[in-house]
């Protein structure tokens, strides 16, 4: 498989415009920031289905529920620092609370945002989204799984919150690989360790297996996609076949991924995992593979723990 380098975002603006074709009651709205999200492929195609709401996130998530109280399916783009951070209490009130079927999709999540610095590098998101009743949330990594994720949500009914990035990685599923949502993906059957990781991140996990295979250490590496509702049948499983478990998230590790593992854990199958993540701090400037290092959220980092 040729490995083809593309970000999330770019690949949401794509799977967006084919979905506006098969069907039309998805509606697009966007928060001024069409050209960075990429819902600029899905206004260019259908104008008439694409609503700039300006810098009125709030609104617009507002907006967005009386388009699915009127039968649309709706879908809400901009910066997950915007999305899950200024527009919270409507997301809440208005979209969680009466289970509108809304997609609530955000880019430029977490430090790989890059040099937009700290205020933009939303680290809270998934804690925030997850804990909101009627939520589902999701996590993807690469272009074949965003489509996939943004087709499918389509299918059902409810909130939805779905997490995108800047920067671009490696495609890392062929065409016939089988999605479902709720169900993590294990990628190899090593004994000697389980990385879970999500987004971004996915790749650095494989990078990371890679490498260690080379030492004679044997992981797997499960891509939790679905962070609500989690896989506890997966987690669980990964817990009991393999000595050491890690997970690693472009996010806080309070409340994030490495705190969903845990307390899937701890209430199941009472083992140590050590969470890769942001310690509580914010974000900084910088280039978005020069923060990882930073944040010590890279292969390196995951290698370090075995």
């Amino acid at each position: 498989m040729e490995k083809i380098r593309k970000a999330t975002r770019e690949s949401y603006g794509e799977a967006l415009t084919e979905l506006g074709k098969e069907n039309e009651n998805v509606v697009v709205l966007d928060a001024d920031l069409s050209e960075a999200t990429k819902t600029n492929i899905f206004a260019k195609e259908f104008p008439e289905r694409f609503f700039d709401m300006g810098i009125a996130e709030a609104n617009m998530m507002g907006v967005a529920s009386g388009l699915a109280s009127a039968g649309k399916i709706a879908y809400a783009s901009t910066f997950a620092a915007f999305a899950a951070g200024r527009s919270y209490d409507q997301i809440r009130c208005s979209i969680a609370y009466p289970k509108a079927n809304v997609k609530i999709c955000a880019t430029h999540s977490g430090v790989t945002v890059g040099e937009d610095g700290a205020t933009h590098q939303m680290l809270e998101d998934i804690s925030l989204m997850r804990t909101m009743p009627n939520m589902l949330v999701m996590s993807v990594c690469d272009d074949l799984e965003t489509k996939w994720a943004v087709k499918e949500i389509s299918k059902m009914e409810g909130p939805v919150y779905l997490r995108l990035a800047r920067l671009k990685t490696e495609n890392i599923y062929e065409k016939s690989q089988e999605f479902e949502i709720g169900k993590g993906i294990q990628i190899g059957t090593g004994t000697d360790g389980t990385v879970f990781a999500t987004g971004v991140c996915v790749s650095q996990a494989l990078i990371a297996k890679k490498i260690l295979e080379e030492k004679g250490i044997n992981i797997r590496v499960v891509d939790i996609h679905t962070i609500k509702p989690i896989d506890r049948e997966l987690i669980v499983k990964c817990a009991k076949e393999t000595k050491k478990l890690i997970s690693i998230e472009d996010h806080s590790i309070i409340g994030g991924l490495g705190s969903a593992i845990a307390e899937v854990l701890i209430e199941e199958y009472p083992v140590k995992l050590i969470r890769l993540g942001v310690h509580d701090t914010f974000g900084k400037s910088g280039k978005a593979e020069e923060l990882m290092e930073y944040f010590g959220i890279t292969a390196k980092d995951i290698i370090k723990e075995f």
